[in-house]
C-alpha cells in the first residue's frame, strides 16, 4: 500500500481558487505508473481558467459540485454540469478555457494520465453517469459505444457512493495498479494480510496487485464517495 493523506497533498490557493493537488507538485509524488495528476479544485463563482494549451495528455474531469463552462479550440463551448465526467485527448494539440460562469463555486477533480500514442488527433466527449452505490465504470478500454468512455491508454475508472457501512469489494481487475482516491466522506480498506486502513476525504491509497490483491472498501458516512483506477 502507498498511502497519499489528503492533509500532505500540495495546497495552492488564490482568491477564486483552492487547489489541492494529490500529484505533480513534489518531487516524491510524481505520480502513480500513468496516472500523473489529480487536482481536487474549488473555482469561485465567474472564475476561472483562461486560455490555455494542453498536447500529448489524457485529461479526465469529474464534476462533483456546481457547473463549469469549457470551450475549446475544436469550436466546443459545452457547460459540465454536476454528475458529468469529460474525457480529453489533447494530443498533438488543443487550447480551452474552464470558466465558472455561474453565481456559486464549482467543485471537480481533475485528472491528467499519460497516453499510450503521442501526436493523436485532439479529441473531447462528456456524459453524464447516475452514480450507486456499486462501481459505476466511467472509463474503459475499448468502450466505443458503451456507457463507460474510453481514452487513449489501458485504464479503467470506477466511481461509487456507497451508503454507510455498506461493504464496496475492489474490483477484479487484470491491471497490476489500483489507485483509490475518496471525493467525500470517509471510508475503511479491508484487505488480505494488511490491517484496516481509514481513508478520510482527500485520501488517496495505491495498490501494487500480485496477481490476488482482495478487499473491500466499507463507508463511514452516508453516502461516500470514491474514485477507483486500474493501471496498465
Amino acid at each position: 500500500m502507498i498511502l497519499r493523506p489528503a492533509d500532505q497533498r500540495f495546497h495552492s490557493q488564490l482568491d477564486w481558487l483552492d487547489s489541492w493537488h494529490s500529484f505533480n507538485q513534489d518531487p516524491n509524488w510524481m505520480g502513480f505508473g500513468p496516472l500523473r495528476v489529480i487536482n481536487d479544485d474549488i473555482i469561485g463563482a465567474g472564475k476561472g481558467f483562461g486560455m490555455h494549451s494542453y498536447r500529448d495528455m489524457e485529461i479526465i474531469t469529474v464534476m462533483v459540485e456546481g457547473a463549469l463552462t469549457d470551450a475549446d479550440s475544436m469550436g466546443n463551448n459545452v457547460v459540465l454540469r454536476a454528475g458529468e465526467v469529460q474525457r480529453m485527448s489533447a494530443g498533438s494539440g488543443i487550447v480551452h478555457s474552464e470558466i465558472n460562469q455561474t453565481g456559486e463555486p464549482c467543485r471537480l477533480l481533475q485528472i491528467w494520465i499519460e497516453p499510450a500514442q503521442l501526436g493523436i488527433q485532439p479529441a473531447d466527449e462528456q456524459k453524464p453517469f447516475a452514480i450507486g452505490e456499486g462501481w459505476t465504470p466511467l472509463i474503459e478500454p475499448d468502450a466505443s459505444g458503451e456507457a463507460a468512455m474510453a481514452i487513449e491508454r489501458r485504464v479503467r475508472l470506477w466511481r461509487a457512493q456507497p451508503q454507510r457501512q455498506q461493504p464496496l469489494p475492489l474490483p477484479a481487475a487484470k491491471e497490476r495498479l489500483l489507485w483509490i482516491q475518496v471525493i467525500d466522506r470517509e471510508l475503511t480498506l479491508n484487505s488480505e494480510g494488511s490491517p484496516e486502513q481509514s481513508l478520510p476525504r482527500g485520501d488517496g491509497l495505491g495498490l501494487i496487485q500480485d496477481g490476488s490483491t482482495q478487499g473491500e472498501l466499507v463507508s463511514l458516512g452516508e453516502r461516500a464517495d470514491v474514485l477507483l483506477f486500474a493501471l496498465a
